[in-house]
Formats: C-alpha cells, sequence, structure tokens
C-alpha cells in the first residue's frame, strides 16, 4: 500500500498537465467489459490515457440479464455508456485463469463465499469444458472463451445495445487476455474461433 500512496502523491506533478483537458467531461469511444482480477488493466493492455475508455469491471466479467425493474449497477453502467456518451464499440475481455469460470466448470466449494456464489449461480453453464476437478488450463482457456460469447449475448439483449446493434452504430468485440503472456485474441465469427488480433 506505501507504493502506491506515494505514487498517488506525486501523480498530479507528473501528470497533471496532460490531464487538464479531461475536466471539460468525458467521451469514451469504448466501454471495455472485464473482470475484476488484478493481473486485467484494460488501459495497459490497450494503450487507453485516461478518458479513452469507460470501464465495467465485475467479478468473472459477468453482464447480468437486463431488468428495468431490477436494475442493477452493472446495467445501468452500460445503459449510460451507450445513450449518454454514445460509445460505438463495446469489448468484453474474459482472461486466462479466471478464477470465477475455474469455480463454474471445477464446481468449487463457494459457500465460504455466499455473495460469489449467488452471483455466479445466475450465469448459464459453460458446458465445452470438462466438469469437475480434472479440468486442464487448455479447458478452462475454452470455458472462459465460452463464457466471454454467453456474456456477449446476454448484452445483446440490452435494449439499448440491441437498437444501436440494428441501425449500426454499435459493435460489439469478444477479447480472450492471457495474463502470462499478454497476447489478446479475438473472436472472429465467421470461423467461430479466438485468433491473434
Amino acid at each position: 500500500m506505501h507504493a502506491l500512496i506515494d505514487h498517488a502523491r506525486s501523480f498530479a506533478s507528473r501528470e497533471g498537465a496532460e490531464l487538464s483537458h479531461l475536466e471539460a467531461g468525458q467521451s469514451p469511444d469504448t466501454l471495455f467489459l472485464s473482470c475484476s482480477d488484478s493481473r486485467v488493466v484494460p488501459a495497459l493492455i490497450t494503450g487507453a490515457r485516461p478518458g479513452e475508455l469507460f470501464e465495467l469491471r465485475t467479478a468473472g466479467g459477468v453482464v447480468p440479464r437486463y431488468s428495468a425493474v431490477h436494475a442493477t449497477g452493472e446495467a445501468a453502467t452500460i445503459e449510460y455508456a451507450v445513450e449518454v456518451l454514445g460509445v460505438s464499440d463495446i469489448v468484453i475481455c474474459g482472461h486466462s485463469g479466471c478464477g470465477a469460470v475455474t469455480a463454474l466448470v471445477t464446481g468449487a466449494d463457494l459457500g465460504a463465499v455466499p455473495a460469489v456464489r449467488g452471483w455466479l449461480e445466475r450465469e448459464p453453464t459453460v458446458s465445452s469444458a470438462p466438469r469437475g476437478s480434472g479440468a486442464t488450463v487448455p479447458d478452462i482457456a475454452r470455458a472462459v472463451q465460452e463464457h466471454i460469447l454467453i456474456q456477449l449475448g446476454t448484452l445483446r439483449t440490452y435494449p439499448c445495445v440491441s437498437a444501436r446493434l440494428a441501425d449500426g452504430r454499435l459493435r460489439l468485440h469478444a477479447w480472450f487476455y492471457e495474463v502470462h503472456t499478454g497476447r489478446v485474441s479475438t473472436h472472429r465469427a465467421g470461423v467461430e474461433e479466438f485468433l491473434p488480433l
């Protein structure tokens, strides 16, 4: 924590002049949805500067089902990005070694973290990976990729998203980030695979 505090104390003297334009507001082009995992740093992955990415990070990168009656902070963030900020692109970025997807695939006991269990139990089942403790690293990677596509499907059901997709004002992207190599792959719809960007 001390290193973080030291950096925060000196941040304004290093970066302040370059940030002054942000006082007028924000106009990011991209909403970046990812897992809360500390190894996933959207600005580092993309090279984005302050004001260029609108970020939403959740446990497992989960996009909850849309409900106007039972609104969630995640739905509000997506709606704000699309309707108010007018983002033209949404990236859903999953990652290797995702703890949430690993728990879903292996059937991990989440009794000690009931909120996490409840959050993940709302998820459609990832079906492509072998179940149980025998799941391998490649199995988990495939499961994460399937999970990303499930979240993309859920995102398409949001009224604001479906309307902008229909009129061509919005594009969706599914990315897979390898935390141990830094490689990013994107889903190619024509071949139904994740291939290097």
